[in-house]
């Protein structure tokens, strides 16, 4: 292997790394299986939903209600996929409730 490539292969895992503490965090706790924040899911919002509903909705917010759970906005790819989200809905929270290892989030509202 040359230098070149080397130091390429070098440059791609910094520029891969997480760029925020909760990022970082997150990979620490992750080996232990426990998310270091709610901020945490927008850091592996793809990982934790997979590629079948990352590719058409993203988390857009994270609000913290009334009885200590949370509740998250998605937005949809577009508005036409709105309606499809909302058939995954049971799912979404699924895969949530499962990264956390409880039942973090209470409601799931769609930003159009």
């Amino acid at each position: 292997m040359s230098n070149e490539n080397k130091f390429d292969k070098k440059l791609n895992i910094r520029i891969t790394r997480p760029t925020t503490l909760a990022g970082v965090f997150g990979n620490l706790f992750g080996t232990f299986h426990r998310p270091a924040s709610v901020s945490d899911l927008t850091e592996r919002w793809d990982e934790i939903m997979g590629p079948d509903i990352a590719s058409i909705a993203k988390l857009v917010a994270i609000k913290k209600t009334i009885d200590n759970k949370y509740s998250v906005v998605i937005k949809p790819a577009n508005t036409a996929l709105a309606l499809q989200l909302s058939y995954a809905n049971d799912e979404i929270l699924r895969r949530i409730n499962k990264y956390f290892g409880y039942p973090a989030i209470s409601k799931i509202t769609y930003k159009k």
